[in-house]
């Protein structure tokens, strides 16, 4: 009989599920020192953890039997993933368990920001001041909301700001418009029409991408009275161009449940009258905390009795099932359509992955990490390579792999072929001796680059002085050039890569694009 282990505190809910299932047994380990824990972790096949309980490389040596580990929430930052993988370990999260606490903690900072609720309750219940007239607000009735994210969080704050009889306008480049325009939310591809909104909300993931979305220059262009809300995750919103902004009352009001740097008591923000804060409180509803325990139990048993993996964050091989030839492929075909992606953003519509020589033989699990590296942009931890195909079907992206002849120079090859709503492109790529990656073209213009660190694209006619002007404008911004590769191709265009030390700002790649002859200009990182 397959055996859990939990390790961390969950409700007790969860426990009577756990308890109910006579084909498993368990134990409640939450109390057990953490010493203790590694002692008798060995002993068990499916391990519930939360935040309390660090799954590193100790416990994944003691872990002797373990074959699942469920994180009873959304973060995963306390586990190893790549370890769990490396020891056929699945890692498994409950990423939507807290959904509705999230949506409904966004509309209560939403509130709060029209009618500054805590200012006026602090007034009279710490101050004794009656004064009315200080507290004038504003409705939300006929008032503009631009929505950053139409997830799951996100779409389900837009169905509420409807019911308020909110304009409401969602910006989402990873979704189809018709996701938005069917449930009677605006769709724009212009970011600059959220910034002209009068309350504005954050739900998205925290990636490159993401990270100051919102900075002095967003600020600038917004109205000036504006109302800002992130109950997503710390540091979507620059705080020191938030906290300008509400210094100067550029923006009115700020309701924030997360911060850059937690805990935030000593956060400037909290200086400021014109702000309401929480202490991270999407997921502290009794509703949101049974559904996370009775969620991850569920997980539990499925995968003890390997049954299925929901929300499996990883694949789960071990190094004896493959090649070694084929897993730094594997890992190549992932930055691949993570690079793709980056470099085509957009509503993803297909994916190809075309593989030569005897790489082709491994075309499924090729095709599966490309998938999640093409989808990692838009969906950060949301995707896995367990739930992949899931989600290319819920989302009606074509899927591709073709097996060619070996008509190139090199022993194996892939390629990735990404189309979005946007555009479309072409990466190949190989792997030498000693597992150097590299990649070989790019819309079949070839170059040779390693697929790692900070790189601007840039697609341009092949004109005279365009390089120099690159040049010139990253010394400008004092970018140093580590590396600068330059492909031709046939009909008089060509195709750098240029390899930066230091983050690019999208100042700096607005100033690329307008570089005379530049037909496209972006950025990636791995």
């Amino acid at each position: 009989m397959k055996k859990i282990i939990v390790c961390d505190a969950i409700h007790q809910k969860g426990l009577d599920i756990l308890e109910a299932c006579l084909d498993v047994e368990f134990i409640d380990a939450s109390k057990e020192s953490k010493d203790k824990l590694l002692e008798i972790v060995g002993e068990y096949d499916v391990a519930i953890t939360r935040s309390s309980t660090d799954v590193d490389q100790k416990f994944i040596e003691k872990a002797t039997n373990i074959t699942s580990i469920v994180r009873a929430g959304v973060g995963v930052d306390n586990v190893d993933i790549e370890g769990c993988s490396k020891k056929g370990i699945v890692v498994m999260n409950v990423p939507t368990a807290n959904t509705i606490a999230a949506v409904e903690l966004t509309m209560a900072h939403l509130l709060s920001s029209a009618r500054s609720f805590p200012n006026a309750n602090n007034h009279l219940k710490y101050d004794r001041i009656w004064k009315r007239e200080k507290w004038y607000g504003i409705e939300l009735k006929g008032k503009k909301l631009g929505v950053i994210g139409f997830g799951n969080i996100g779409s389900r704050v837009s169905k509420r700001a409807l019911a308020f009889e909110m304009e409401v306008i969602a910006y989402d480049p990873y979704i189809d418009s018709s996701r938005a325009l069917d449930s009677g939310v605006g769709y724009t591809s212009n970011f600059d029409d959220i910034l002209d909104c009068d309350f504005i909300t954050i739900h998205t993931p925290k990636n490159k991408e993401t990270i100051d979305m919102i900075n002095f220059e967003e600020i600038e262009k917004m109205k000036d009275g504006v109302r800002l809300i992130n109950c997503a995750r710390g540091g979507l919103y620059n705080e020191d161009a938030l906290y300008n902004g509400l210094k100067s009352g550029k923006i009115a009001y700020a309701g924030i449940d997360v911060f850059t740097k937690e805990p935030a008591v000593d956060n400037k923000l909290l200086e400021l009258d014109n702000i309401s804060v929480t202490p991270h409180l999407g997921a502290n509803t009794v509703e949101s905390q049974q559904k996370i325990a009775i969620e991850a139990a569920e997980q539990a048993i499925s995968a003890a009795k390997g049954i299925s993996y929901p929300n499996a964050l990883n694949l789960a091989y071990k190094e004896s099932e493959l090649p070694q030839f084929v897993k730094p492929f594997l890992l190549l075909a992932g930055k691949m359509g993570y690079l793709a992606s980056q470099i085509n953003l957009g509503h993803v519509k297909s994916i190809k992955v075309i593989a030569e020589g005897e790489i082709s033989n491994y075309l499924e699990p090729l095709i599966t990490f490309a998938l999640v590296g093409s989808l990692k942009e838009s969906m950060g931890e949301m995707i896995n390579y367990v739930n992949a195909d899931f989600v290319a079907k819920e989302k009606s992206i074509l899927i591709q792999g073709i097996k060619e002849a070996n008509r190139s120079e090199y022993k194996n090859k892939i390629q990735i072929a990404l189309t979005t709503d946007k555009d479309y492109v072409l990466i190949g790529g190989t792997v030498f001796d000693e597992e150097i990656e590299k990649i070989v073209h790019v819309n079949k213009i070839k170059l040779d680059f390693k697929p790692k660190g900070r790189m601007i694209f840039f697609s341009n006619s092949d004109k005279p002085g365009v390089i120099a002007n690159i040049s010139k404008a990253l010394t400008e911004h004092n970018i140093n050039i580590a590396d600068f590769r330059l492909g031709r191709g046939e009909h008089g265009n060509a195709f750098a890569v240029v390899v930066v030390d230091e983050a690019v700002s999208k100042d700096v790649l607005r100033k690329l694009e307008s570089i005379e002859n530049c037909n496209k200009v972006a950025y990636a990182t791995l």
